[in-house]
Formats: structure tokens, C-alpha cells, sequence
């Protein structure tokens, strides 16, 4: 039986005047009790991250959980962050992101599906952006814009493949060729998971590029006075939620944006908060080190002045089979093993170049040998980083205990030298290539023309400081989902170049990548018909 919610309140100490609750078993922390407690001091950051997903699943959600279980098991007071749900994977083929088995956060209905209406007043403000431009345009488009240029889509938080390529206004003199993005992949998901207060959301809406006029002159979402209701529409979306693990552990589950189309973390507003909540804050990062884990550094980190003080990395012994082309998950497998586990080897590296401590977490299988655990455990040694197992999923946060040691032990005696992995100053290519390069693994970059295009529209309006958010699969190093295990000497595409100028980075698309999943033969939908 869980907690009710008010309970967890009280293991924080969060007085009742900034808490906001949402029936017996959720609620909302005001974003003011941030300003409150800000001079307290800052917790261990812990970052949690994976090698690349495979269709089984690495369970980097289920062991964040065991991990923020397991330390209170062994005394010490932590705090777990992580991203909702989106109802798109929830009902496709991913499903819900709330963990699993023993470890898991609650309650799992509610967080799966609408929780606070977070999702949806997003959702909203989008499309009443997309509505406010057209309108515009609709009432003698007083401001000249090309109607084909205007670069925002309405969003929906559902999969829905018809509506991927759609025409607006049929028969009307506002028709032209868009469609919809699910509403984790749309810029002001990314926004509202970056500023840090009410006003700074609203400069950020007002700094969105939304079109462009007949001229090629940037049109932004100021210009249409349409902020301030967006911000009404946003005011509780951006305070924090807590709900509790399957242990009665406190956890912040806030926003969540795409982690190959944009950052693929929580809110700032939610790690910040956390951090001044616990001694030890777990983050997780969306999909593998090379897409969430280097997003979080080179993104979040930089926009917030943030320092993670170790890495996790969850590996299972299955996907990297998976990486070595086994022919059975099911049974031992030396062979592929030793083969696949380069894309283990990939992550590690990859962290190291972040100067960070880590840690390898190996998810515990049924189906794990213990040779196959010995090899996976060796590699590791031989990379001069310490790995151990998790039983989350069977034993909740006992079954994490030994790793919860091994965290606190590393974090003790090695400290981060924290780099990001380009400067501000890098020039929109450079920027690009040190991430193909040095986190992909790539030997050259190609840009097609509608790429190179935008590369110099972009410097030309003063955007090459920003960031660099690479879209691209997630299922491997490379932009091709196909090319599984060492892959050497390969071409990274860069097919186009969205300025995100209110999330303040700029999308590099590499890759075909989908910004409205379909549902698959059988969906998880249908597994709510018992």
C-alpha cells in the first residue's frame, strides 16, 4: 500500500502553503519553494544513463529507481528525478515510463496517463501559437509572411501517423503543406524544461522563431501577442510533481522531452529543486550516452551551471548480445557478447571525454549467465571503471544495495574534472563535428544543401553561439538504426537545421527522424482491455 501523498510532504519538511495537491496520491511543488531553500546546500548530482536501447528495453528507468530505493536502504537520503510519460509511447509500442517489477514509482495509472495536465497544457499553448500566426496571416498578414515558411507545427501528445504531413485551411487563402508533432518533440516542451521561472518562460515563448515574410526577415512568436495567454496556460506546468517510489521514496516526475529530437531530460526547475532537497539526486537521461547523456552535459549543464558528480551507465548482459547479432537472447552466448560489447566500450569512453567518474550498472537478467555477468564485469576492469549488478526489478531497493555502495564509494574518491565537449564560441559545424567525432564515433560529416543553407542562416542571425541538439536515431552510434555493433569509418548526414532560438539550441537533423510516431500491429492500448 502507498503512501498518501501528504505524507511524503513531510519527509521533505515542505511547508503546506507550497504544495498544490492532486487527490490522495500526487501533488505540485510551487516553483517559489525553490527561492525559499536555494542557499541550502546542493545535493550530489548523479547522472543515469545507458548504452543504446534496444527493443527489449536497458531499463535505465527501473534501475533509477532501484538506485534512489537502495540508498535509503543503506542511510542515506536521496532524491530521484525523472521525465512523464508521454501518451504516445505509453499507448504504442515503448509503453509507460515508470519503472519496473520491484521497482516502481506511484501512482503508475495516473503518471502513465493525463497525471497533472502538464502534457496537455503544453499541448495547448502550442496550438494556440500555431492558431495566433494564422490568424495573422488570415486578418491581411500584416506582418508579409511567407505562409509555406512558417516553421512551427500544432502538437498532440498521441501516436498518430495520419496526421504526420497534413494540409491546413482547405479552400482557404491560409492553405498550406504542415502537420503535427507529438507533443514531447515540440520546441516549447523543450522550453518549459529550461527556464528556471514564470518570466523567463514568457521571454523565451516571445524568442521563438515561428516564420519568416516574403523577404526572409525572422518572424517571432512576440509579435503576435500571444504570450501572456500562453503563460496563463503554463503557470502550473511548470511547477514540479511529487509522487513516491514503490517504497514510500519521495520522487519529482517533471515534463519530458524528446531525446532525439530535443534534450531528453526533466526540468531544470525539478533537478535544481531536488538537489536542494537530498544529499544524492538522481537524473536520468533519455535513450543512450551519445543522445541523452550528451544533450544533458552539453545543454542542460551548460545552461544551468551544473556539474554532475558521477555517471551511471546501465548496461544489460541481453542488449549487448543484441549488439553482437545473437541469434538466441535467451541462452549463453560468449561470442556475441564479446562482440557486442564495443558499444559498451563507446559509452564508457564517451564519459570519460566528460571527465566524469563512473559507474556500469549491469541489469540482471533471469536469463544472465555467470559467465557472461563475469565478462561484462571484467571488460569494465580492464577500462579502469568499476561495474556491479543490480536485482532492482526483482528485489526493489534491496536488490540495489551493492551498487548504492559502490555509487557512494566512487563518489568519495574520484571527483569530476567536468569538460563540455565544444565551446561556445565553435562555430556551428565545428560544434556538429566534435559530436559526430568524438561521441558518435564518426569519420566524416556530410551536409546536404537545404543543411548548409540553414547553417548560414543561422550564423547570419547570430545564432552560431547556441548549442547543438543532434536528431538522430537512438538504436545506434550511427544515423542508420540498422547498423548495429563496430561500425568503423562511417558518414554522419546532416540533412537539415532548425534554430529552436526560444529553447535557445539549434536542431541538427541527421537522419530520417520521426517527430510523430505511429502505433505499431499491437499496441500497448490494448493491454487495457482486461
Amino acid at each position: 500500500m502507498i503512501e498518501t501523498i501528504d505524507k511524503i510532504v513531510k519527509q521533505l519538511n515542505i511547508p503546506e502553503e507550497y504544495i498544490e495537491y492532486h487527490g490522495k496520491y500526487k501533488a505540485k511543488i510551487l516553483n517559489e519553494y525553490y527561492d525559499k531553500i536555494k542557499d541550502n546546500k546542493s545535493s550530489k548530482l548523479i547522472l543515469v544513463t545507458s548504452i543504446n536501447p534496444t527493443p527489449y528495453g536497458e531499463g535505465k528507468t527501473t534501475q533509477s529507481i532501484g538506485m534512489a530505493m537502495g540508498m535509503k536502504q543503506i542511510g542515506k537520503n536521496a532524491m530521484l528525478v525523472l521525465r512523464e510519460p508521454s501518451l504516445g509511447p505509453t499507448f504504442g509500442i515503448k509503453g509507460g515510463a515508470i519503472g519496473g517489477g520491484m521497482a516502481v514509482i506511484e501512482p503508475q495509472k495516473d503518471i502513465n496517463l493525463h497525471f497533472t495536465g502538464d502534457f496537455h497544457a503544453i499541448t495547448s499553448a502550442n496550438n494556440l501559437l500555431c492558431a495566433a500566426v494564422e490568424n495573422s496571416v488570415f486578418y491581411d498578414n500584416p506582418f508579409n509572411i511567407d505562409i509555406n515558411s512558417i516553421c512551427i507545427k500544432r502538437a498532440m501528445d498521441m501516436n498518430d501517423r495520419g496526421l504526420r504531413k497534413i494540409t491546413i485551411g482547405n479552400n482557404s487563402k491560409v492553405e498550406y503543406e504542415t502537420g503535427f508533432d507529438i507533443t514531447a518533440a515540440c520546441e516549447l516542451m523543450a522550453i518549459c524544461c529550461l527556464v528556471e521561472n514564470i518570466k523567463e518562460l514568457k521571454d523565451r515563448i516571445d524568442n521563438m522563431l515561428v516564420a519568416y515574410t516574403k523577404d526572409k526577415t525572422p518572424i517571432y512568436a512576440k509579435s503576435f501577442n500571444v504570450s501572456g495567454a500562453m503563460v496563463e496556460l503554463l503557470k502550473e506546468a511548470i511547477n514540479p510533481n511529487l509522487v513516491q517510489t514503490g517504497e514510500g521514496n519521495p520522487c519529482i516526475v517533471h515534463l519530458g522531452p524528446f531525446a532525439n529530437i530535443a534534450h531528453g531530460c526533466n526540468s531544470l526547475i525539478a533537478t535544481r529543486l531536488a538537489m536542494k532537497l537530498a544529499d544524492y539526486t538522481f537524473v536520468e537521461a533519455g535513450f543512450g550516452a551519445d543522445l541523452g547523456a550528451e544533450k544533458f552535459l552539453d545543454i542542460k549543464c551548460r545552461k544551468a551551471g551544473l556539474i554532475p558528480d558521477l555517471a551511471v551507465i546501465v548496461v544489460t548482459v541481453k542488449a549487448l548480445k543484441y549488439n553482437g547479432f545473437s541469434s538466441d537472447l535467451s541462452k549463453e552466448d560468449l561470442p556475441a557478447l564479446e562482440k557486442g560489447i564495443i558499444n559498451l566500450k563507446t559509452h564508457i569512453n564517451n564519459m570519460k571525454k566528460f571527465k566524469l567518474p563512473i559507474v556500469v550498472c549491469i541489469n540482471r537478467f533471469v536469463t544472465d549467465t555467470d559467465k557472461e555477468i563475469e565478462v561484462v564485469k571484467n571488460y569494465c576492469i580492464n577500462l579502469g571503471v568499476k561495474a556491479e549488478i543490480s536485482d532492482a526489478y526483482e528485489k526493489g531497493g534491496e536488490g540495489s544495495i551493492s551498487l548504492c555502495k559502490l555509487v557512494c564509494k566512487t563518489i568519495e574518491e574520484e571527483k569530476p574534472n567536468f569538460e563540455y565537449m565544444y565551446k561556445d564560441t565553435d562555430c556551428i559545424k565545428d560544434k556538429i563535428e566534435k559530436i559526430c567525432k568524438n561521441i558518435y564515433g564518426a569519420k566524416y560529416i556530410k551536409y546536404l544543401e537545404k543543411a548548409e543553407i540553414n547553417i548560414n542562416r543561422a550564423t547570419e542571425l547570430g545564432y552560431s553561439n547556441m548549442p547543438i541538439c543532434i536528431a538522430k536515431t537512438p538504436l545506434s552510434l550511427t544515423d542508420d538504426p540498422k547498423k548495429l555493433g563496430d561500425v568503423k569509418d562511417f558518414t554522419i548526414t546532416i540533412r537539415d537545421i532548425k534554430i529552436s532560438s526560444g529553447a535557445g539550441f539549434i536542431v541538427a537533423y541527421a537522419g530520417e527522424i520521426m517527430t510523430m510516431p505511429g502505433l505499431g500491429r499491437k499496441s500497448k492500448y490494448e493491454d487495457y482491455s482486461n
